[in-house]
């Protein structure tokens, strides 16, 4: 899913973008904390379970087309003048085969299906491993009291993740992260976009607030607002 796609199925306008990026930089000012937002289209292309489900109805619909094989060599008789080429009803079922993986692998990448065809742990995982992944590729990870939060969301697996670095894993405990991903989502679902980030901004800001207060000098470590990630690519 292309960058403009996503931003239009999260119907975020320039606008939503600037509040978004305001509300992380009043949260900043009060804090020594980081917070980066992202979301990925998705965050791997899941190509061997497409495939897997492709080949499986495929094969399903061969062994389905076998008890008509009489039927469809009749109506392949009518063609010709003799004797039908003994090659035809090999053809047709290698033919029917390969045609139908095609369009079932195409298929497969509608996310509505891509999500029936992924098995949940795997999704899950993926998302997981993308959301920490940003969370080192960002720098995110580098604030000088590791206060750093990341709240990444995948949008095809419909997943929300909150990472938090070390120094803010120490004093917070993971459930409260969670619940803030929770009610992401659930806006997510609503599609609530703007105010499901914002609301999730202010309530990690106000865990960050409570245990880091801002420094002297409080530098800006990350630059602020939403970012709209890439496809994940191909390996």
């Amino acid at each position: 899913m292309k960058q403009k796609k996503l931003i239009k199925e999260l119907n975020l306008s320039e606008k939503d973008f600037e509040e978004i990026k305001n509300k992380i930089e009043e949260i900043e000012l009060k804090t020594s904390g980081e917070i980066a937002v992202a979301v990925a289209p998705e965050s791997a292309h899941y190509s061997f379970w497409e495939l897997l489900a492709a080949n499986g109805i495929a094969s399903i619909l061969i062994i389905f087309l076998l008890p008509f094989a009489n039927a469809i060599s009749k109506l392949y008789e009518k063609l010709y003048w003799q004797n039908q080429p003994s090659w035809i009803m090999p053809a047709f079922f290698i033919v029917t085969f390969l045609a139908s993986v095609v369009l079932i692998f195409y298929l497969c990448n509608i996310p509505f299906i891509d999500r029936l065809v992924i098995p949940g742990k795997v999704r899950r995982n993926c998302v997981t491993h993308r959301a920490f992944r940003y969370f080192t590729e960002s720098g995110i990870y580098k604030t000088k009291e590791n206060s750093g939060i990341l709240i990444f969301v995948s949008y095809m697996e419909k997943q929300v993740r909150i990472i938090a670095d070390q120094g803010i894993a120490s004093k917070i405990s993971q459930d409260l992260w969670n619940l803030i991903a929770d009610e992401l989502a659930e806006s997510l679902k609503n599609k609530k976009a703007k105010d499901g980030f914002i609301n999730s901004i202010s309530k990690c800001g106000e865990l960050l607030i409570e245990n880091f207060p801002p420094s002297k000098e409080n530098p800006n470590e990350y630059p602020d607002g939403l970012v709209i990630l890439e496809d994940e690519e191909w390996y």
